[in-house]
């Protein structure tokens, strides 16, 4: 059939158009928190509506990053903020509390840009962080959903005449790529390697498929992506490999974005858990007592977790203190410890998001078990969340590292 009468490509109702108008440009770091703070009340009002009718937050999205946020880690000499890594870990925060699956959705489009950082050449860097400062936004086309582990990939890059090459794989969990302007995806060439190709949204045989069914982060689109044979240009392939190869932050900071999105949904199941019990919550009969927010027992099981979650932020903020040094300074023992620091904060702000989303029914009641509520989005959401990589592993290397000074391996998965 010739070009001229085949069929036309069926329309894509979920592509979305290049921003009309350059993204604000974030001058500081208390710039970007305080935008994150006012953004973060609006997106709070619809959050549960959203969540229960798994409606793809496109008008919220857009004014996340119009707003300039999903710019922030640009370096300064480039024309971004490059915000200290506390910062960072408090907007992701922020922005989590409110509506965790809107705070998933830039968690890997930052990683690109930190490996931007460490491996573009220059002009893939002034190309690529233009684009970001714009409000052009990076999906992810990553995991595979059928490999031995989430490290191994069958996903092709092969050399297609001079200066080309041509993309051919499946993709699963690939969060934010339905709704992004660009998807990077991973392949490897002939020899295992990994690389990062950047692909066009609308580019001819990438199909983004809605089909993520998840019973949590239900509106981050983590579905299906079909790279069909895509034909890139070689100044779209970066060595994303090299990152892991040397010692550098990558890894950490990957990990970093996780634990703050969790302590987020924590910080978030924790603020409704005391509006329950102050509105909503009947004192039991036995306690002799007007309120429910007078009751002993509740009182203490508020101050623990209270007490967890200071403690799972106050690491996630030391960890910050690693990685920025490790930014600085990278070597075998600053990546390491920096690997380490992140580790130990995934693990507690894993443990206050699940434990913040389940202790808010027993302090608040039966009442807040009504769907009308949707209060079980909290444990939904830091439960699959928390399922990217497992914890029971980290306390192992965590020890290996303190008792033995094992360094940890070079990979996003600690």
């Amino acid at each position: 059939m010739s070009e001229l009468h085949a069929p036309a490509r069926p329309a894509d109702p979920y592509l979305q158009a290049l921003p009309q108008q350059p993204a604000h440009r974030i001058r500081s770091d208390a710039e970007a928190i305080e935008i994150a703070r006012a953004l973060a009340a609006d997106f709070a009002r619809e959050a549960a509506q959203r969540d229960r009718e798994r409606r793809l937050p496109v008008a919220e999205l857009n004014a996340f990053s119009q707003s300039g946020l999903w710019g922030i880690t640009v370096p300064k000499a480039y024309g971004g903020a490059e915000v200290s890594y506390r910062t960072l870990g408090e907007v992701i925060k922020t922005i989590a509390a409110a509506d965790p699956s809107l705070a998933q959705l830039p968690q890997n489009h930052l990683a690109i840009v930190d490996h931007l950082r460490l491996d573009g050449d220059e002009t893939q860097k002034r190309y690529f962080f233009g684009l970001v400062l714009d409000g052009v936004r990076f999906g992810n086309a990553f995991s595979e959903r059928n490999s031995r582990t989430v490290a191994e990939f069958e996903t092709r890059l092969t050399p297609d005449g001079e200066g080309f090459f041509r993309v051919d794989g499946q993709k699963f969990y690939s969060s934010g790529a339905l709704l992004a302007h660009w998807v990077p995806t991973v392949a490897v060439d002939a020899e295992k390697r990994p690389f990062l190709a950047f692909i066009r949204r609308d580019a001819e045989g990438l199909e983004v498929i809605n089909d993520w069914s998840g019973f949590g982060q239900r509106t981050t689109a983590s579905g299906t992506v079909r790279v069909n044979n895509v034909r890139i240009p070689a100044a779209h392939l970066l060595p994303v490999h090299q990152a892991f190869e040397r010692p550098t932050a990558a890894g950490p900071i990957s990990q970093f974005l996780q634990a703050a999105i969790d302590a987020g949904i924590a910080r978030g199941a924790l603020a409704d858990t005391q509006e329950q019990v102050r509105r909503h919550a009947r004192p039991w009969l036995d306690s002799g007592l007007e309120h429910a927010w007078q009751d002993p027992y509740t009182l203490q099981q508020i101050g623990d977790l209270q007490i967890r979650q200071r403690a799972a932020e106050a690491v996630l903020d030391l960890a910050a203190d690693r990685i920025q040094l490790a930014v600085a300074h990278p070597d075998e023992e600053s990546v390491a410890a920096a690997s380490i620091a992140v580790a130990e904060a995934k693990v507690l702000t894993t443990e206050a998001a699940i434990l913040a989303g389940n202790k808010l029914f027993e302090l608040a009641g039966t009442r807040s078990t009504l769907e009308e509520y949707n209060l079980d989005r909290h444990w939904r959401n830091a439960r699959t969340h928390t399922l990217h990589d497992p914890v029971r592993w980290k306390f192992s290397i965590i020890g290996n590292y303190y008792l033995n000074g094992i360094k940890p391996a070079r990979h996003p998965w600690l």
